[in-house]
Formats: structure tokens, C-alpha cells, sequence
């Protein structure tokens, strides 16, 4: 089995250059207007990093009157997101589903052939950001630095536990590659979402996480979750004096890599083009909204708004390192 570390370090880096969206329709120019409430599926659990973001959408379209129809979210977090695609993939109206993702949109296709979902096939409307992973000890740990957090947990093997959102999903990667590039055998516990894993670190039910900073955000300024290190190219504004995986000497080797989870809205598969031009027009508004750019700031979120076609060779970019990065756990073939 070829090494993770071989396959991550640096060519499997999960960032693109940002860039700007091009040929965003122009309101009124759509001719499409969605004539009932819209599915707004959610590929996760309620409280994780997916779930805030689309719920703090939906507020941003009913506070700027955006649309003429309220958009109505709906959690589908079973087998790591699958639920959410078959749900998407088989709607009986795809001018009116849509859908907030991760990357599980890319790996549960992946690991499971068997749903015959292609990620290529939905309607790319916007990848509104990408979200960060820092990661998380309780403060009675006693964990200061990354280091610490090391030999503690290769001191204490697989009684380690390190919770996540998902089976082989990006908090199981990451996981897998602390594993395999420091020596360590943490045992990995998947829930339905961020929210339960960050409240499961607070209550001492797990030893870490590597949640977003919007999920753990609330633990954090109480006091009860304390960041060792961001696995991001700088520092985060918000946690200024965490370092980045590349900046520490730990284990007795320093390793520079980064990985991000897209925080996109697509259309169910069949979405008609007009609808696809609303939706890229809706989001496009949520976006450029001072309450979008103000979450975005303060949640840690990186990237720039992308659409169309530029987001669809995004996801083909992005389906390939996650192949590379399966496959190299064994989690595929």
C-alpha cells in the first residue's frame, strides 16, 4: 500500500488558488423564478460547520428578500452523506432542490459505488468558501502544544480517541494521516455531525477532534477546547497564536500540508440552465451580503466565490486527490 505522507505531502494540498467567478447571471436576466418553497438539503447533522452555513443562508434570503419563495432546510446526514445525495440525485424536481456540501460529496460517491451517484452530475451554482480544520483537546488535558498532544497519544495507542463527522470522511483523513506520518494508531469514532463531535470533546467523551472553528467555536471561548495546531498554509486570524502543522517540529520531523473542506451549494442533477443562472444569481448575492462576509471573517472560512464551469473543474481537481488519498488508506481500491 503506497504511504499517505507520499501521496499528501504537498501534491494532495487540498487548496486551489482563489479565484474570482465570471459570467454570474444578471438579476432579472434568468427569466426563471421557482414557483414553491425550495429544498434546501443539508449534507450533515444539525449543529456541524454545513448546517450553520445554511441556515445562516436561508436567514440571509429572507432578511434581504432575495427570493420569491423561502428556501427550507432539511438535515440528511445518514452513511456519511449518502442520504443527501440519493436524495438530491432522485428529486422529483430538480428546479427546486437544492443542496449544501462537503467532501463527502466527492469520497461517499467514492466509497460507495454501489449508490451509482456521479458528483459531476449535479449543477455547480457556488462554492461560497473553505472551511478550516484546527485540532482540539479539552483544557484538563493538560495539552499545550502539538508535540505534547504526540507523545501522548502514541503513548497511549488505540485507547486514544479521536471523534469526526463520518466514516473516511476529511475528518477520518485527517486522522488516518496523523496516523501514518507520526506513528500513531488513534482509534476513530464517526458521528452524524460536527456539533455532537465538538460537544463530545467538551463533555471528555473524546480525547480530540479536528472540527472546524465554527463548530467548536462556542467550546473554545468557554474555555473548555483549547487549538494546538491548524492544518491550513498561515495562521488564522482568529487563532493567532496557534501554529500550522508546517510550523512545528513534532514527532521529530516537520511537515508542511494543508487540507480544506469546500463549503459549496449545487443543484440536484437535471436542473434546467435557467434555474442553475437563479441560483448562481441568488447565491452570488448571499455572498457579496455583509452577513455572509461578515461569517466568514469570524468562522475562519478561506476562498473566494467560484460557479459554473470553474466549479465543476474544482470538483473533477478535487475527485482525483480524494481517489488518490482512498486508495491510499485502503478505503478504496
Amino acid at each position: 500500500m503506497k504511504s499517505i505522507k507520499k501521496l499528501v505531502f504537498g501534491a494532495v494540498s487540498m487548496v486551489l488558488a482563489a479565484t474570482s467567478v465570471s459570467g454570474i447571471a444578471v438579476a432579472g436576466g434568468h427569466g426563471w423564478e421557482p414557483t414553491k418553497p425550495i429544498d434546501f438539503i443539508i449534507m450533515a447533522g444539525k449543529g456541524g460547520g454545513a448546517d450553520k452555513m445554511a441556515r445562516l443562508m436561508q436567514a440571509i434570503v429572507e432578511k434581504e428578500n432575495l427570493s420569491n419563495r423561502p428556501l427550507v432546510p432539511t438535515n440528511k446526514s445518514g452513511g456519511s452523506g449518502a442520504e443527501a445525495l440519493i436524495a438530491a440525485s432522485k428529486a422529483s424536481d430538480p428546479d427546486h432542490t437544492i443542496m449544501v456540501t462537503l467532501n463527502s460529496f466527492y469520497t461517499t460517491p467514492l466509497r460507495q459505488p454501489g449508490l451509482k451517484i456521479d458528483s459531476l452530475s449535479f449543477a455547480p451554482v457556488a462554492r461560497m468558501a473553505e472551511d478550516t480544520f484546527l485540532l482540539w483537546v479539552h483544557k484538563d488535558s493538560g495539552l499545550k502544544t502539538f508535540a505534547e498532544f504526540l507523545a501522548k497519544a502514541k503513548a497511549d495507542g488505540n485507547k486514544w480517541v479521536m471523534g469526526g463527522t463520518g466514516k473516511n470522511s476529511e475528518d477520518n483523513i485527517i486522522t488516518d494521516f496523523l496516523n501514518e506520518n507520526y506513528g500513531l494508531s488513534m482509534k476513530y469514532i464517526p458521528y452524524k455531525g460536527g456539533g455532537a463531535v465538538a460537544k463530545q470533546v467538551a463533555g471528555k467523551q473524546l480525547n480530540s477532534s479536528v472540527n472546524n472553528p465554527s463548530e467548536a467555536l462556542g467550546f473554545y471561548e468557554s474555555g473548555d477546547m483549547v487549538p494546538l495546531v491548524a492544518f491550513t498554509k498561515s495562521r488564522l486570524p482568529m487563532f493567532p497564536n496557534v501554529p500550522t502543522l508546517s510550523e512545528v517540529f513534532a514527532g521529530g520531523k516537520q511537515i508542511s500540508w494543508s487540507y480544506f473542506m469546500q463549503r459549496s451549494v449545487v443543484g440536484a442533477p437535471g436542473m434546467s440552465e435557467k434555474a442553475q443562472a437563479y441560483y448562481t444569481d441568488l447565491f452570488a448575492k448571499v455572498y457579496a451580503s455583509k452577513d455572509w462576509q461578515t461569517y466568514k471573517s469570524k468562522k475562519s472560512l478561506m476562498g473566494d466565490l467560484m460557479s459554473g464551469d470553474e466549479l465543476k473543474a474544482y470538483w473533477a481537481d478535487q475527485i482525483a486527490n480524494h481517489t488518490k488519498i482512498l486508495k491510499a488508506s485502503g478505503a478504496i481500491k
